[in-house]
């Protein structure tokens, strides 16, 4: 008695995703045409878009947001590993065209996408999806919006605790850079209010459609609490602004017009137990914080 062969598998649990062909046959079905304002480019590799949600962890049964979406190659994936995906388009043509796209891709996962049609950085709602919310985040972020699309997902969804997404190389490694290193400014301290980020590989020019000048790179955020203390994070924000304003000052002249004086920087710096003399890329998220909670105790 032999073993019956194995039926084979139904079609409409496939899902299909993009290939070059695929993202050149669905802008012309959109009319879409790539620019660089809204720093739109589309990945066509199946096996970058499998790297990305594998790298990212992407669980069945769990919503993840996605912004950017553009034609569908990394939502594909995303449901193809069995989460639902909320996805935040600005372009209201990729909107519309998605769904359709999603149904015939992978037609048993239609029922997990929800599109919003909304500026990333204007949302201030995500919507559940059968009563979960998105719990993390993953994309390929619009360059030319990229670091201010994170902080503000990051302020918004407190819910949102792991992030992995796609930016250019150079500002992945601004986001995970360490205090002390070149690359540690403005992005690497306000991300680092909210998580704990790394760097989480590279991502080569060829996946894309177009083409881009610049390399890629995945960097991963995982949510941690702020830094303790009585400091908000507007006023620190603030701090970490004039500090990196004028970055080769020390931080007593750098601050001087935040506190309003040099001498009155100085004080503050040393009530925060921080050198004046140092520069603002050596200090951590916690002592800008220090520095930010001081400032109201020192009179003027």
């Amino acid at each position: 008695m032999t073993d019956a062969p194995a039926p084979d598998p139904d079609p409409a649990l496939a899902v299909d995703l993009l290939t070059t062909a695929d993202v050149r046959e669905l802008l012309g079905l959109t009319g879409v045409r790539p620019t660089k304002a809204l720093g739109q480019n589309f990945v066509t590799d199946p096996g970058t878009v499998r790297r990305i949600v594998r790298v990212a962890g992407v669980r069945a049964g769990e919503v993840v947001v996605e912004v950017g979406p553009g034609l569908g190659s990394l939502t594909l994936g995303l449901l193809d590993a069995g989460a639902a995906v909320v996805a935040v388009e600005i372009d209201p043509l990729l909107a519309e065209r998605l769904p359709a796209t999603v149904a015939r891709q992978a037609p048993r996962c239609a029922d997990r996408l929800t599109v919003v049609l909304s500026d990333a950085l204007e949302i201030t709602e995500l919507p559940s999806i059968d009563g979960v919310v998105p719990t993390r985040l993953v994309a390929n972020l619009p360059y030319n919006v990229a670091v201010p699309v994170l902080l503000t997902m990051l302020e918004r969804f407190p819910d949102v605790a792991e992030v992995l997404v796609m930016v250019q190389a150079e500002v992945a490694d601004r986001i995970a850079a360490p205090p002390g290193s070149k690359t540690y400014g403005i992005p690497s301290v306000k991300a680092a209010w909210y998580s704990e980020a790394t760097r989480a590989g590279s991502v080569g020019r060829n996946v894309f459609w177009p083409t881009p000048n610049v390399d890629s790179a995945l960097v991963r955020l995982v949510r941690r609490d702020p830094p303790a203390g009585e400091a908000t994070r507007e006023a620190t924000f603030a701090v970490v602004d004039a500090a990196f304003a004028q970055r080769r000052k020390t931080l007593r002249a750098a601050l001087a017009g935040w506190a309003g004086s040099p001498v009155r920087a100085e004080a503050i710096l040393r009530a925060a137990g921080v050198d004046p003399t140092l520069r603002g890329e050596r200090l951590t998220v916690t002592q800008f914080a220090a520095i930010a909670a001081a400032e109201p105790g020192v009179a003027r």
